[in-house]
């Protein structure tokens, strides 16, 4: 960990600075945790790193390992944890962020600000921590791969820190360094020396324009804290990936050999008889000989070569790729949307399965609800508060019966915004209870059928 104690203590310099921030990026690229978030990510991004390394093997008569060149090596990628990710994002956020005043979202930025706390959690979930950038109106996300963080020895609290990037190897790395009073940008190019090309400003800009004049004076100004405010999914700050590697390196690697079972058809080993006087390097010939063309070669008096076959054992493979999925669905506590059907499954039975997922949202909901709050607190709003729609299967039309049969005593205001929950239409809510209010004053003030008094 990076204390905010330490940095101080080289200030002496602006080189001196420099120097020591490009060594703490570099240190922090070199860590372990840093290694796991970008392996994480390639999961999520798709690809199994570990399955991409993976080599067959074949043994001789004395026991030494071969890379097996002449059966099939599929590496195949089952993204189930890209899909486990995007589920929980979409199933907490999906919905977007509600608020009591339509002002408070206006404020943070609109659907906008929706898109970019989903980035937040969602890189949360993969890496384990993620970061919010409240910059003036606007909110940012910086990945954990992205940030070196300084902390108060003290007190913890997150106080400085470095946001990098580079386009690429032949590009020069480019940062901005947060401090309470303001940030700055500085250049590392590739062969020379680091430098400092925007110097120290505030975080808030005030535009003062002269009456007299006409002419706007710009100067800029800072919050009491740093606009910069951690995300750490589980609160824990470690990925969600943590612990299932493993599996997912099993099931991946189950499905590989399934297709290689199926590119090779049936297993075919061979009985030689007669077959003298072969030594390891005259199996792996024989072995590649056949694998070539397909022709044995014999030579020596009642010498034989006979192939005999063994059936790929698929029903046992699958066997085991679905308890894999079963047990990562029930590691990473998911919602298998192939296991029910709308169509077929009464509400009960679906708020059954959503069970694990309910439990894992609530816990993620309340850092999420601390994470906006603050955001909140620094854009200057105290007297609102998010809540959230969860984006769930349902027997809408189910849900809608019970609802309009228990509207008598739950009123019609509850009522309404029960079912437009159901059907994912609670932003509309204040519009339609005007439009019923609307209505209800022009039925009282519609005189009634065979009413002819006169004013």
């Amino acid at each position: 960990m990076f204390t905010i104690q330490d940095l101080e203590k080289e200030k002496t310099t602006e080189a001196n600075l420099l120097q020591y921030l490009t060594g703490k990026i570099a240190s922090f690229k070199q860590s372990r945790e840093y290694r796991l978030a970008m392996d994480y990510t390639t999961y999520y991004d798709g690809e199994n790193i570990d399955i991409n390394r993976y080599e067959k093997v074949v043994y001789d008569t004395m026991g030494k390992a071969h890379v097996d060149m002449w059966t099939a090596n599929h590496k195949l990628a089952s993204h189930f944890f890209t899909r486990v990710v995007d589920q929980d994002v979409s199933y907490l956020l999906g919905n977007g962020i509600n608020f009591k005043s339509e002002a408070t979202k206006d404020k943070l930025g609109g659907a906008e600000f929706d898109f970019r706390v989903q980035d937040v959690v969602r890189e949360a979930e993969i890496t384990g921590k993620a970061y919010g950038f409240w910059n003036d109106g606007e909110l940012q996300m910086y990945k954990f791969t992205e940030f070196v963080p300084f902390y108060d020895e003290i007190t913890g609290v997150l106080s400085a820190g470095i946001y990098f990037y580079q386009l690429s190897a032949e590009t020069p790395l480019v940062a901005y360094f947060f401090e309470r009073d303001g940030y700055s940008r500085f250049i590392v190019p590739k062969d020379s020396n680091p430098y400092f090309d925007k110097k120290k400003r505030g975080y808030l800009r005030v535009a003062d324009t002269s009456p007299a004049f006409g002419i706007e004076n710009v100067k800029y100004d800072n919050y009491s804290v740093l606009p910069i405010v951690e995300f750490y999914w589980n609160g824990n700050g470690k990925s969600e990936m943590t612990g299932k590697r493993n599996t997912i390196n099993a099931l991946d690697l189950s499905e590989s050999q399934m297709v290689n079972n199926v590119d090779e058809g049936n297993l075919i080993y061979w009985v030689l008889t007669n077959y003298g006087g072969m030594d390891d390097i005259d199996l792996v010939k024989f072995k590649e000989h056949m694998k070539t063309i397909g022709v044995a070669e014999v030579n020596g008096e009642n010498a034989s070569a006979t192939a005999h076959t063994l059936e790929a054992p698929f029903e046992g493979n699958q066997v085991t790729v679905d308890m894999l999925y079963k047990k990562l669905y029930t590691d990473f506590r998911g919602f298998d949307s192939t296991a029910v059907s709308a169509s077929n499954q009464t509400a009960t039975a679906i708020q059954a399965t959503y069970v694990p997922l309910d439990l894992k949202a609530d816990k993620i909901e309340r850092y999420v609800t601390k994470f906006i709050l603050q955001i909140m607190k620094l854009a200057d709003i105290t007297d609102d508060e998010p809540t959230y729609t969860r984006n769930k299967l349902i027997n809408q039309l189910e849900e809608i019966q019970k609802l309009a049969t228990a509207a008598p005593w739950t009123g019609d205001e509850y009522t309404t915004r029960k079912i437009l929950t159901v059907l994912g239409d609670i932003d509309v809510f204040e519009e339609i209870q005007k439009a019923k209010m609307a209505d209800d004053f022009q039925r009282i003030d519609e005189p009634s059928e065979g009413d002819n008094s006169e004013e």
